[in-house]
């Protein structure tokens, strides 16, 4: 009894807005069927929101980028550990022969190697961060001023509605 109840329940819930099932309208003869956006927003204000949008996704890509730094980052100090784990037991043992001596070159040059590959990942990742500072105050700006102009033009829209509602005609 609980289980049929559940389910219709839920078959409910599935007919509503952004379910993969149909959602059922009623339509009234007088009514045009018109979406949220068109008949709650101006064109300035959904310029503002998509600004905004594209802003929430610029952040995410940068997320993206940092953790990708961070995990290259990270592999790197773990490809140095290893490789200096192993330089300490080479350097560790008293009779050195041709073969250790060499090993202990390659590994120096890997090492030097990896620090450098990890340096340049963090200059990047600064010029990189510094890029995006400067994409950040142009971006606040720009919405600095399609907020001013979108609040100008809703007082300005509701005080001509007033005062055509207040004058004699």
């Amino acid at each position: 009894m609980e289980l049929k109840k559940a389910i219709s329940e839920s078959e409910a819930t599935m007919k509503t807005y952004g379910a993969l099932q149909e959602t059922n309208r009623s339509r009234d003869k007088g009514q045009m069927d018109m979406s949220m956006a068109e008949s709650s927003m101006s064109a300035d204000e959904m310029e503002a929101q998509m600004a905004r949008i594209q802003r929430l996704r610029e952040v995410l890509v940068r997320r993206e980028s940092e953790l990708r730094f961070m995990m290259d980052d990270i592999q790197l100090c773990k490809d140095i550990m290893k490789l200096k784990q192993e330089l300490r037991k080479i350097v560790a043992v008293p009779e050195k022969t041709k073969k250790h001596r060499q090993r202990e070159e390659k590994l120096i040059q890997e090492i030097h190697q990896l620090v450098q590959k990890r340096d340049f990942l963090v200059d990047d990742a600064e010029v990189e961060r510094l890029r995006e500072q400067e994409e950040d105050k142009e971006m606040a700006e720009f919405l600095r001023q399609k907020l001013s102009v979108i609040q100008s033009k809703s007082v300005y829209s509701r005080l001509s509605r007033s005062h055509f509602r207040s004058s004699p005609i």
